[in-house]
């Protein structure tokens, strides 16, 4: 039978959804240009408004058995339009079930906005009350102590300051379901609020508990016992005949204090803070089709020509791009490396064999998605390998697969700096006729062996989704 709705047409039903979905873009707290989107209470009021009319709009709809067909029409279009590839990602699960859960739809948006500033707050919550007043006003007499009556409601089914988080979200999900089932309180938008607000206070706590974790964690791996050592705790343990016996001369020992610097150093960079929001926001940014995350990164590559600075934190960011999906494993698996003995010298040439194995016998394995980033990368870097130089060695080496072109030119530069044959040097080994031992390079060689000798099944089996 196709749509027949009496109120409004097919057509003009599309066209609204569509203005609703710009208005749900800017309730991201942007505007297509990147500037803040105003929101004061009369704007948000007026969102509430329209996720208030489309909730009474497909109520009505689903309501009768009559007009199934018109829903199934309808949703037709929308999956039609959800799936071009410029449709944001966020919004999807656009469908005629989610709008019919119009307000909440509306609410969770505009309580999401980043940063979620006093005065949008203020401006939130100003308009979730006036349009709950005005809801009631023409329904009820009494209706300023019916609201007042709500509040007290969810007041007394919550205590803000004693009860920890996890008890403000089982509270939140005790009010809604309540709520839901007494009939006689109805659905109100400050409900809405409530539950959001609640749930982001859960989600930052969250945030600041880990942050503050993270910070106890890297603290205390900069602050490791053996890179504090002196020379005279170490000569001490090695008078040990048991440690004597398994680090061997106060030289290996040296190295051990090397090898103990890079691994913490690296792996306080897996754990950075800011590591973990870059993670983050690529994965966020890889999730979303080709076409709309290669406009992200064209539009940051034309701001950063010319600026060194932040093309390197461009290429960390699609380097990044290439273990989000994989980050908890490659700190497992750093973790879980020991101290070897082996010479840099040994490690280079091990990683020699494998390369040449890799190149071209796994080639075919390579994700779809890690292919066009290395790709991607590959055509940035062009006449600037230098950058790769600028970021932790860790990354890189657990970034870049054995088998692709990159790393082929990344590790090109580094057999002609550890021969000696380079222009430009990271450090003066070579010049200065020394075993690459505890500088730049050895360093770099020592995270690719770790990555490519040591954790080779974890390369090869950790392609992003």
């Amino acid at each position: 039978m196709g749509w027949n709705y009496p109120e409004i047409s097919l057509e003009e039903m599309v066209k609204l959804i569509k203005g609703f979905v710009d208005i749900l873009i800017l309730a991201s707290g942007y505007q297509s240009s990147g500037l803040p989107a105003h929101w004061d209470a009369q704007n948000i009021k007026k969102a509430l408004q329209w996720g208030l009319f489309f909730e009474n709009a497909f109520s009505h709809l689903s309501s009768s058995d009559v007009y199934m067909d018109s829903l199934k029409e309808l949703d037709a279009c929308l999956t039609e339009i959800t799936s071009d590839p410029s449709f944001p990602q966020g919004l999807s699960c656009l469908s005629s079930t989610t709008l019919s859960k119009g307000r909440a739809f509306v609410s969770e948006h505009l309580i999401r906005a980043l940063p979620l500033r006093d005065a949008h707050l203020w401006a939130f919550l100003r308009a979730t009350i006036e349009t709950d007043l005005t809801e009631l006003r023409e329904r009820e007499h009494d209706f300023l102590n019916m609201y007042l009556n709500k509040l007290t409601l969810l007041d007394s089914s919550l205590d803000f300051v004693q009860q920890p988080t996890r008890d403000l979200i089982t509270s939140s999900s005790d009010i809604t379901q309540n709520m839901e089932t007494d009939k006689s309180n109805g659905e109100n938008f400050t409900k809405f609020a409530v539950d959001g607000l609640l749930k982001r206070q859960s989600a930052v706590s969250c945030i600041s508990t880990v942050q503050r974790s993270l910070d106890i964690l890297c603290s205390a791996i900069k602050c490791d016992s053996w890179i504090n050592s002196d020379n005279s705790l170490m000569q001490e343990h090695l008078q040990q005949d048991s440690f004597s016996a398994l680090m061997g001369s106060v030289d290996d020992m040296v190295d051990f204090v090397t090898w103990s610097h890079w691994k913490s150093r690296n792996l306080v960079y897996f754990l950075d803070m800011g590591t973990v929001r870059l993670v983050s926001g690529v994965s966020m940014i890889f999730s979303a089709p080709k076409f709309q995350r290669t406009q992200v990164f064209e539009r940051l590559h034309i701001s950063a020509e010319g600026r060194d600075d932040k093309l390197a934190e461009i290429i960390e960011l699609l380097l990044l791009g290439c273990v989000a999906s994989r980050w908890s494993n490659l700190i497992e698996h750093f973790m879980s490396i020991s101290y070897n003995s082996l010479t840099i010298s040994k490690q280079y040439h091990e990683l020699c064999e494998r390369v040449t194995h890799n190149f071209y016998s796994k080639e075919e394995m390579m994700n779809s998605k890690e292919s066009c980033i290395l790709e991607y990368l590959t055509g940035m870097l062009s006449g600037q390998l230098h950058q790769l130089w600028k970021l932790s060695p860790a990354l890189l080496a657990a970034s870049i697969p054995s088998w692709s072109p990159l790393f082929r030119l990344y590790f090109s530069e580094i057999e002609t700096q550890f021969k000696g044959n380079s222009s430009t040097r990271c450090c003066s080994c070579s010049q200065d006729g020394k075993e690459h031992k505890n500088c730049e390079l050895a360093e770099r060689i020592w995270c690719l062996h770790i990555f490519h000798v040591c954790g080779s099944l974890l390369m090869l089996g950790g392609a992003i989704g």
